[in-house]
């Protein structure tokens, strides 16, 4: 037997045997991380989508230390139907509004009156808006400062409404927050119920639910401690809830199953869970370790946002994992053959032996009808597969605005305003931070001829560094914007002096060029260390390969839908988002990342029961067929349950929360469905044989340090001659 199979048995007997001392750790594990980890939300952080060291960062950087932080983070709208912006009585209404503002909270605020600026103006005169800067360092202050002062800024006489980033930054939180806590309400009661029904009885169901509580919790005292040495978004709180809760589920399903089975063959409580932990045990283990590698290739980004999703997800995966290997065999030594306790099914049971099980189980008899016509099964799967995918050679990317908030919130209105009825982006200029002793005005003049470029003046001055605004037409987040930057960019520098180009479009377009260059050493990664790890699972260097490829379709049927639901805006009204025409990048990247080792996952479970029977009979044919059926309930359960998590994130009000929830969803039904019901049976009955091979020293490596599930050391056989035909 591989060292590593008994290590597991070992573990499980230890579990059994210390059962209560490992529930008394967890039942004081899940107290601190009560108290102490659910105050991670505090600790949390929005935003996060720039590159730190990007231009448009250090442009930024430079700015706020040589000029002193001058940005929109509350814009007040003002309108009144009868006065125009040059009524005294407009001016006045205004003015001593914001001149009653503390002086502490607000260090800085521009209006038309105080700039002279007909950007400031409507078309029409009868709106008009005043620019505020607050006090504070970070995102979570100035939000402190605007709910101080939100009430006293309407202005008597005239309608008033409040946007800007910072009101912006605060409705999405405060939106992901309030859909968090509406998904969990959902989906809950549909979980448990479904639960009970798949898992036969009350006792059994429960058990992933405890995995996954552990898993949610130990997750937020992770972030939290996380906090402390460098920034974490907020919106890692949505993937630690769907991988916390869904690989609970998927690990509770596939180790539950075994421990019946093994407790179905006459073994003892003890020997029941030492055999669960040795195949079942290790299987979750390889699995944990595979989706972890899938989140790691997040933390390749410097982008905060990615980079938190990543450490969201290892938490969530890892401490899911070390709860499956010690929580649940632990419960399993206190429940014994209780473990079907309050069942549901009990008058729907069979007495009947494992073999005819098998032999007459629905996914068996859908394994051999596929595997009688393997290339009609291959053509057709790939040919779908790929035809869906078509939508995304046609991408556009972008970024996040305030149309991602439901559409009559009132940040969100006044955004849409600013843009309808004032200068266009007048709000999100490009800005040049120059640092030089002279030629600032030639360089202005300069920019002003630059193809796009509808304006630039200096808008501050210190020393020999000062802002010049550019204003133009145009989508900030479009291709042509980005574009716009590009050539602003190429504009020469003063002679002898330095010029950083930044504001919300180049912060866009830096953050793309991360992405780009990032993305493929990610997949390098992820994909070089997920091969590695297949082959220890399934002694075989084609299944990884082929796994690999398998995870690459059912990803680009996802991203197909997404550019036709959320590029193009077809079911927008279904949705109910706003369509900007284009896919925000980091969504895509981080839908990759968990996605893939979800998909990893469930191939674990699958080729695992196959990798059992294969080196029990030798017969490709009957262990692929075997396998379905063992694996197939499982995986399509562990599906519907996480779907279920999952598909209530899609209604979020959120776009680009929607956006994961709505791509999640369809790769997961591709993948456990079509992919691993049909294309996987298919494909390996045209492979035969060769599924299987390795080269010699692999087999032997492979023989001894695999983690396969069946105990044997039996390494896989040599291909012989015209395998697979």
């Amino acid at each position: 037997m591989p060292e590593g199979a008994v290590m597991f048995e070992r573990l499980g007997r230890t579990m059994v045997r210390r059962r209560w001392w490992v529930l008394g750790l967890a039942v004081a594990f899940i107290a601190f991380a009560g108290i102490w980890g659910t105050q991670v939300f505090g600790k949390l952080v929005g935003g996060g989508f720039d590159d730190p060291a990007s231009e448009s960062s250090r442009a930024l950087t430079r700015a706020e230390a040589e000029l002193g932080r001058e940005g929109n983070d509350v814009v007040v709208l003002y309108r009144s139907a009868t006065l125009t912006a040059d009524d005294p009585a407009f001016q006045q209404a205004v003015t001593s509004t914001l001149s009653d503002l503390p002086s502490d909270v607000v260090t800085g605020s521009a209006t038309y009156w105080s700039t002279k600026s007909p950007t400031f103006v409507s078309k029409d005169k009868h709106e008009t808006f005043a620019v505020l800067t607050l006090a504070g360092d970070d995102e979570e202050t100035r939000t402190d400062q605007l709910e101080q002062i939100e009430g006293d800024l309407a202005a008597p006489g005239l309608e008033s409404e409040v946007g800007g980033s910072t009101a912006i930054n605060r409705d999405i939180n405060e939106r992901v927050s309030a859909d968090i806590a509406k998904a969990e309400t959902l989906s809950m009661p549909v979980l448990l119920i479904l639960l009970v029904i798949i898992f036969g009885s009350l006792a059994a169901a429960s058990l992933p639910l405890a995995v996954g509580g552990l898993a949610i919790l130990g997750a937020f005292t992770a972030l939290r401690g996380l906090s402390y040495l460098t920034d974490v978004s907020i919106f890692s709180v949505n993937v630690v809830t769907i991988l916390g809760l869904g690989l609970a589920i998927d690990y509770g399903l596939f180790m539950v199953g075994r421990f019946r089975e093994e407790l179905g063959r006459g073994l003892s409580v003890e020997d029941a869970v030492a055999r669960t932990m040795g195949t079942a045990g290790r299987t979750v283990a390889v699995s944990g370790v595979t989706v972890a590698v899938s989140l790691a290739g997040l933390l390749i980004f410097p982008i905060t946002f990615l980079r938190s999703m990543g450490l969201g997800g290892l938490s969530a995966v890892l401490i899911a994992m070390v709860a499956a290997l010690t929580v649940l065999p632990a419960l399993f030594g206190v429940l014994g053959h209780r473990v079907d306790a309050l069942s549901v099914r009990r008058l729907f049971r069979r007495k009947a032996t494992v073999s005819a099980d098998v032999e007459h189980g629905f996914w068996y008899r859908l394994a051999r009808s596929i595997m009688r016509r393997p290339v009609v099964y291959t053509v057709g799967v790939l040919a779908v597969l790929l035809i869906a995918a078509t939508p995304f050679l046609r991408v556009e990317f972008g970024g996040i605005d305030a149309r991602a908030l439901p559409a009559g919130t009132e940040s969100r209105v006044v955004s849409e305003t600013l843009d309808r009825d004032f200068v266009p982006n007048s709000q999100s200029p490009i800005d040049a931070i120059v640092t030089s002793s002279s030629g600032l005005d030639q360089y202005v003049a300069d920019v002003r001829k630059v193809d796009g470029v509808t304006g630039a003046s200096v808008t501050a001055q210190e020393g020999n560094t000062a802002r010049v605004s550019i204003t133009y037409d145009g989508d900030p987040i479009s291709a042509e914007s980005r574009e716009l930057v590009s050539r602003i960019r190429e504009v020469p520098a003063p002679s002898g002096g330095e010029v950083l180009v930044g504001g919300q479009t180049a912060a866009l377009a830096d953050q793309l060029k991360t992405v780009g260059d990032r993305l493929p050493w990610m997949a390098l990664i992820v994909v070089g260390a997920t091969f590695v790890l297949l082959f220890l699972a399934f002694g075989s260097l084609v299944l990884p390969v082929k796994a690999i490829l398998m995870n690459v379709l059912s990803l680009g049927a996802s991203f197909g839908a997404l550019v036709l639901i959320f590029q193009e805006g077809h079911l927008s009204g279904l949705l109910n988002f706003t369509s900007t025409g284009t896919l925000e990048a980091t969504q895509p990247i981080l839908v990759l990342g968990i996605v893939f080792g979800l998909s990893m996952d469930y191939e674990v479970f699958l080729m695992s029961r196959m990798r059992e029977e294969y080196d029990r009979t030798g017969d490709n044919t009957q262990a692929v067929a075997v396998g379905l059926q063992r694996s197939g309930k499982i995986i399509t359960s562990a599906a519907l349950l996480i779907l279920v998590v999952i598909g209530l994130f899609s209604i979020s009000g959120i776009t680009f929360i929607k956006l994961i929830g709505v791509a999640m969803l369809i790769a997961v039904l591709v993948d456990a469905t079509i992919v691993r019901a049909l294309l996987v049976p298919a494909t390996m009955r045209l492979l035969g044989d060769l599924n299987w091979w390795a080269p010699g020293p692999l087999r032997r490596l492979y023989a001894r340090y695999g983690i396969h599930e069946e105990g044997s050391a039996t390494p896989p056989a040599p291909v012989p001659a015209g395998v697979g035909s």
